[in-house]
């Protein structure tokens, strides 16, 4: 008996093709390399990789911790380049089922830990000046001011190269650090002088280009006080000052781009937005707003959503259509939900009011009975003034004559309150101890509300 051969060519389900990080980060960046913008950051990005990787090999060369702290600013140039790369994909993205706001919080993560970052080499840089100065080291300055003028290029190429939006907007709605405030004073004062420097320098520099400034400045005068009196130690000063200045110039932003992550809102719109409440609040059948809820989504997108509480004869649309006008030059994102009043008489209760079941006799001239309905309390009638003190009474015979019930709210717990102005007319005390019948074809007790027992 021959043996047959088996085929080991078996068909296996085909497995979930793995992705990797670099495959992703391609497939984003192929829509954002066809823009010529995008294109233009690129080339930003790979020229000053290229200058940082140079610069931190001449910072290990010249043994300068002065220098290496102003290296880090080409680095945190890096972060800004790759930050305005993301900008322009948030801009190509459109919100799904899992982003149902869309993708702009991702800028606001990477301003945030841009910043941090840099703050945090900075703590590493004044942690290592520290230990210099207990043992100072030797400056070498045959590449200091080369490499001093190529990260000040570089760092102005970034700054003044590219629009970056997110960082922009950062730094006109953060506060000023001292270093800014200073520098304004002097500016006001150089400008009074010169007027045609106040498009440079008012309101307020551009906190990045005044950190490449003034750290060049520190760092040119270091060298000279090396050069002149050998004095090392001003190296390790230049460092910590310029570390200092970068984490004074990171702090607000940070403080403003978390804070856009804690979903706040700022304080600057708060008495707006209660200004528009407030306007909205004196529209027709608009009662009260419930549950306001107003937070900053992404740079200068401001969500909110409110419940509106409404007449029950109040246009619904119209009222929507108000209040969506009134809000929406400050909220970008608004969600309203109208609701009208939530109390209401039932049909069946309105068929017991309406109808004669419930009409009292007249007692004596002059005398009023009020009845109190609520969906707690037993309905109840006094006659103080005829039996001398409060009794219950069993039955009432039907009136002669009666004239039709007002009702009037007394709380806010649906409470109502039901006057009867009785006519003269005589009652004895025996009838009025009689059992009262309800029960009619035309009125049955509402549901919700317990029979009335009097």
């Amino acid at each position: 008996m021959g043996t047959e051969k088996t085929d080991l060519r078996v068909f296996k389900p085909l497995g979930k093709p793995q992705i990797t990080p670099f495959a992703i980060l391609v497939h984003g960046l192929k829509p954002v390399l066809q823009n010529t913008k995008g294109r233009k950051i690129l080339m930003l990005g790979i020229f000053n990789t290229v200058c940082t990787v140079i610069l931190l090999a001449w910072c290990k060369t010249t043994n300068s911790m002065g220098l290496t702290a102003y290296t880090y600013l080409t680095l945190f140039d890096i972060l800004s380049l790759a930050t305005c790369l993301l900008s322009l994909w948030v801009e190509q993205q459109k919100p799904n089922v899992v982003f149902t706001f869309g993708y702009e919080r991702f800028e606001v993560l990477a301003v945030f830990a841009s910043t941090i970052l840099a703050q945090l080499s900075s703590l590493f840089i004044v942690k290592e000046s520290l230990e210099r100065f207990l043992q100072q080291a030797e400056i070498h300055l045959d590449r200091f001011l080369p490499a001093l003028a190529l990260a000040f290029f570089c760092h102005l190429v970034v700054c003044y190269g590219m629009n970056n939006r997110a960082f922009n907007h950062v730094t006109a709605a953060s506060g000023s650090s001292w270093l800014q405030e200073h520098v304004a004073e002097m500016s006001q004062s150089v400008c009074h002088i010169i007027p045609g420097l106040s498009t440079f320098l008012l309101p307020r520099v551009n906190p990045f280009v005044l950190l490449g400034w003034t750290g060049g400045a520190t760092l040119f005068a270091s060298h000279l006080l090396i050069e002149v009196y050998n004095y090392s130690v001003a190296d390790t000063i230049a460092a910590i000052f310029i570390a200092i200045m970068v984490c004074v110039t990171m702090f607000p932003m940070s403080v403003y781009s978390g804070r856009i992550l804690l979903q706040t809102t700022p304080s600057y719109i708060i008495g707006q937005l209660d200004k528009c409440l407030r306007e909205a609040s004196t529209l027709d059948g608009v009662l009260e707003f419930r549950n306001e809820c107003f937070w900053t989504l992404a740079f200068g997108d401001l969500s909110g959503t409110v419940h509106v509480r409404v007449r029950r004869d109040a246009n619904e649309q119209l009222v929507l259509a108000h209040i969506v006008d009134r809000l929406s030059n400050l909220v970008s994102d608004l969600t309203i939900q109208v609701f009208k009043d939530e109390w209401a008489w039932s049909t069946t209760t309105l068929q017991v009011l309406n109808e004669s079941a419930l009409k009292f006799p007249s007692l004596a001239p002059g005398i009023t009975s009020t009845i109190s309905l609520t969906t707690r309390s037993p309905l109840t009638t006094a006659y103080s003034s005829l039996y001398g003190g409060t009794s219950q009474v069993q039955k009432i015979p039907p009136p002669q004559s009666l004239n039709p019930p007002t009702f009037s709210p007394t709380s806010q717990n649906s409470t109502w309150t039901q006057h009867y102005n009785v006519l003269p007319t005589t009652v004895s005390p025996a009838s009025a101890r009689q059992p009262l019948d309800l029960k009619s074809k035309n009125s049955s007790p509402s549901k919700g509300i317990n029979p009335p027992h009097l």
